[in-house]
């Protein structure tokens, strides 16, 4: 049985330069998501980040008995802030974000519903567990069409980001006539626990509209 596996069916979406601003055109694509906010070290992320793994891999097998498994993509955020320089300053305690895992086409609520109910029960049973039964029950399935993006790779760590994002918000994008046409997306292509901080490889996406 051949995997789905979106790194390679959609190549682009998930590749970049460093030090290039690529524009590319997203399509709607469908993730499971869990919003909260503050500091992508503290806690609520974390403990959110953690809820959407059992979900998504609940979903996995399901559609792995169907005969159409596929790989869970690398996981990715969306990231605001009433003042968007909150990211250039690094005022990390009023980031928003909305953690997100990609699914294939055709995962339902129905599916998502079963795939909830199983990580709960086991929840239940495992007093230890390192995730909670409420961020898993916030755990939603929500489609997000991106549309017209600047995109880059970023190589180091996510503390480093900001020179590149002032030089997207303040060079890049009046450059080219645009401005902020959604929410600072990034694709975390590296396993930080796996990885050193100055190897780690990370998709920068801003949707843009002309200015």
């Amino acid at each position: 049985m051949d995997k789905l596996d979106f790194k390679k069916t959609d190549k682009a979406f998930y590749s970049g330069k460093t030090g290039r601003w690529d524009r590319v055109v997203i399509p709607a694509m469908l993730f499971l998501a869990v919003e909260g906010q503050g500091d992508p070290g503290g806690a609520e992320y974390t403990a959110a980040v953690a809820a959407l793994y059992p979900v998504a891999y609940a979903i996995k097998f399901a559609c792995k008995a169907a005969g159409q498994d596929f790989v869970v993509p690398p996981l990715e955020a969306l990231w605001w802030a009433d003042d968007m320089d909150a990211f250039v300053r690094g005022d990390r305690a009023n980031w928003r974000w909305k953690a997100m895992l990609r699914m294939p086409e055709g995962v339902s609520e129905e599916m998502l519903n079963a795939a909830r109910a199983k990580v709960l029960a086991k929840l239940a049973k495992d007093k230890d567990a390192a995730t909670d039964a409420d961020h898993v029950e916030a755990v939603g399935l929500w489609r997000y069409e991106e549309g017209d993006c600047l995109q880059a790779l970023h190589v180091g760590s996510y503390a480093d980001e900001a020179p590149v994002l002032a030089d997207l918000h303040h060079e890049a994008m009046p450059g080219m006539g645009l401005t902020f046409g959604g929410h600072h997306h990034e694709i975390y292509l590296s396993d930080p626990c796996r990885v050193a901080p100055e190897k780690l490889k990370t998709i920068l996406r801003q949707p843009v509209k002309p200015a």
